[in-house]
């Protein structure tokens, strides 16, 4: 999980020139009180001031916030996780603004942690942060896990709603982190609204696209999601250090490939991976396939090239791993998923109404991140500056005081209504250009980056205003405790 995967990774896009087919974002980290709509305080005030040194504190704390051997505590671990989230954050926010249809966030995807602590090498869950974002403009979001390892803190965060669905692909049995039984179903409304596929070591292309694409087709005909996050966990390659499939790069990026078919917006995400010659092979690989570029096999010269010896080629192959999952074994699992899936109603209504204002996106942030990106002369400056006679927006001011909350009212009446959710895909099919799909690209790390694609809006630009649909039943749940709905607070 470390940062040189996302730093190699954009080496190779870059070298590749999918630049050109790209929009480069640097997003914002994500605030704390941004990470704390999904996360518990105390854990993330733990985060931010925790440091290696601090051996009392980490071991005060180790078991309660699940620090250790797996999740150390290390220099920049919280400027890591605000990174992370805030690509995830940011590309969420490019899809609800229809900035982009697909969004990429390499460094995020971390499934495992939790409400109140960290797990598997996951410290902070960007997933389910980007997810509440966008149920904010969708009424149903979709999340698909290809990680090789069950994506149990997504799951658990939305166990109980039926505004999204999660659906997993990973081995089972005695493996971390030991959920995912193809039996877990959900709970209360979300009652068959987590899907799981357990699998057996050694899954190949062959199989992998025949039940990935039976169970998505029903997942798409009977939930029909205004948007999909898609968690791409390069664990489930062939050869992966700690992984235990037989998964071609090809057969990995199939995945890409389906869900770009219904034009639904995508966020695409990183995950899992500890082989990293092949970690950012793969999601170079893909990268290209969101813009519809087929790479060469040769691999152009680049910062990192020698990793990639002796061979210098793009491709990851299957190996002659024996696939222990049987043809009748497989059959039962998506007989058993299909048969849940006709539990649901199609397409779960919910309540309408008003997105509140994104109260952590300010005028003067906006500012900030603007000089950020340019120099202005002085005389530009001169001619931003309000003259002390300038009349007032409002008649009944005095000391030509500016009526700021006349402004902003103004400026929130005029937003635009909800659409209805069949206007949305009918207008989303009719009004596609023939230029090919969008895609934005998030990436945090060393390189602290994000692309997009044929997406005009500026890098700085906040996480806004608009509509949005409710459901008075609560749309996460960890640790315990329910979310009475998904919204941010004006």
């Amino acid at each position: 999980m470390k940062p040189h995967r996302i730093r190699m990774t954009h080496n190779l896009v870059i070298n590749y020139g999918l630049y050109k087919k790209l929009e480069i974002n640097r997003p914002t980290p994500a605030t704390t009180k941004e990470m704390t709509k999904f996360h518990s305080d105390d854990y993330i005030e733990f985060l931010h001031r925790v440091q290696p040194e601090h051996t009392d504190e980490i071991n005060k704390y180790q078991q309660k916030f699940n620090i250790g051997e797996d999740c150390p505590v290390w220099d920049g671990v919280y400027e890591f996780c605000a990174l992370s989230a805030g690509g995830s954050l940011s590309a969420a926010a490019k899809l609800n603004k229809g900035d982009a249809d697909i969004a990429i966030n390499w460094s995020g995807g971390l499934h495992h942690a939790k409400k109140g602590e960290a797990s598997g090498f996951c410290y902070v869950n960007d997933i389910v942060l980007g997810i509440l974002e966008l149920l904010r403009f969708h009424q149903r979001v979709l999340y698909i896990d290809i990680d090789n390892h069950h994506g149990d803190g997504v799951e658990e965060a939305f166990y109980s709603t039926d505004r999204v669905m999660t659906v997993s692909f990973h081995k089972y049995g005695e493996y971390f982190p030991g959920t995912g039984d193809i039996n877990d179903v959900g709970h209360g409304r979300g009652k068959y609204y987590s899907v799981n596929f357990p699998l057996k070591d050694g899954i190949d292309d062959e199989s992998y696209k025949d039940i990935f694409s039976t169970v998505l087709s029903a997942v798409m005909e009977r939930f029909r999601p205004g948007a999909v996050v898609l968690q791409c966990g390069a664990d489930s390659l062939a050869g992966d250090r700690l992984g235990c499939f037989n998964l071609s790069m090809k057969g990995h990026a199939f995945a890409v490939d389906f869900m770009k078919t219904f034009n639904v917006p995508l966020m695409v995400l990183g995950g899992g991976g500890y082989t990293i010659r092949n970690v950012c092979r793969t999601w170079t690989y893909e990268t290209g396939r969101c813009v519809d570029v087929e790479l060469p096999e040769e691999l152009p010269y680049n910062d990192y090239f020698q990793y990639f010896g002796p061979d210098y080629r793009l491709e990851v192959q299957s190996t002659n791993m024996e696939n222990m999952n049987s043809r009748e074994y497989l059959d039962r699992m998506k007989a058993q998923i299909l048969e849940n899936l006709r539990h649901i109603n199609h397409a779960p209504s919910v309540q309408m109404h008003q997105v509140p204002h994104d109260t952590y996106s300010s005028d003067d942030e906006d500012d900030d991140n603007e000089s950020k990106e340019r120099r202005l002369s002085q005389k530009h400056i001169d001619k931003r500056r309000v003259p002390e006679n300038e009349l007032s927006d409002s008649d009944d001011e005095g000391d030509n005081r500016r009526d700021r909350r006349s402004y902003r009212e103004r400026r929130l009446h005029r937003e635009r209504p909800l659409m209805s959710y069949d206007k949305e895909r009918s207008g989303a099919s009719n009004g596609e250009s023939g230029a090919g799909p969008s895609a934005a690209v998030a990436q945090s790390g060393a390189s602290e980056q994000a692309m997009e694609v044929d997406a005009p809006a500026a890098a700085t630009e906040a996480r806004g205003d608009g509509p949005t649909a409710d459901a008075g039943a609560g749309a996460a749940s960890a640790a315990g405790g329910e979310l009475d709905s998904i919204k941010r607070e004006d």
